[in-house]
């Protein structure tokens, strides 16, 4: 039996203060989403998977706080992500306002390329969360992060398609673009998969989450 395309896919935030370099004195506060990141990418890094696809939207905000000026912010986190555990990946970048059905075109691309590919899926939840958020407190922007929650946990790409652009850029989410083409690569695997999570909260108001997806039927002796 021939290598399936998708082996596995990590999803992780991409605020620039993950690198401790730019949160300087504030290096310690994320401390927690910084080791459940590095954990992810390490279970990433086990499976060997032929190649790496960082998956991110932009193309503002750009990177230049990492030092790269050139890329969006998502892919410069999601390299520098890597870098930290030796690994490296080849970056996709999906605009930010792009359509779900662009957007699950581009990981039903992704997923029919050679066989051995792991995503690296990088998206911020909601900055709405309280009054301390970059875009103050929105009621609707709990229950918006709860089901996108569930629809990862559950790998779920109707889920996860269904999530309103237009809600997501209300709640200021930049995960919305990424999190669909990840659907889009799920529904053209064909398999079922399963989800576990390793961070779920909303420092400074904004939703970060930390996931690892595997084909169920590898769950969880594939980690």
């Amino acid at each position: 039996m021939g290598r399936v395309p998708l082996v596995a896919a990590v999803i992780c935030p991409h605020p620039p203060l993950l690198d401790p370099r730019v949160a300087a004195g504030a290096a310690s506060e994320l401390d927690g989403l910084r080791a459940a990141c590095d954990a992810a990418i390490e279970r990433l890094i086990q499976v060997r998977a032929d190649r790496v696809v960082i998956v991110g939207s932009g193309p503002d905000p750009s990177g230049a706080e990492l030092g790269r000026p050139e890329i969006p912010l998502s892919l410069a986190v999601g390299e520098w992500l890597l870098a930290r555990s030796g690994g490296t990946g080849v970056a996709e970048m999906i605009a930010t306002d792009a359509t779900p059905g662009q957007c699950a075109r581009l990981g039903a691309r992704i997923a029919g390329e050679p066989p051995g590919t792991a995503l690296l899926v990088m998206g911020d939840g909601s900055a709405c969360r309280g009054p301390q958020a970059p875009g103050y407190d929105d009621p609707r922007a709990e229950e918006f992060d709860r089901s996108v929650v569930s629809a990862l946990a559950a790998a779920d790409p109707a889920a996860l398609l269904a999530v309103d652009p237009v809600l997501a850029v209300e709640l200021r989410c930049a995960g919305r673009a990424p999190w669909q083409v990840l659907a889009g690569a799920l529904a053209a695997d064909g398999r079922a998969w399963a989800g576990d999570f390793g961070y779920d909260a909303a420092p400074y108001g904004v939703a970060y989450f930390v996931a690892t997806l595997w084909p169920a039927a590898q769950w969880p002796e594939a980690a």
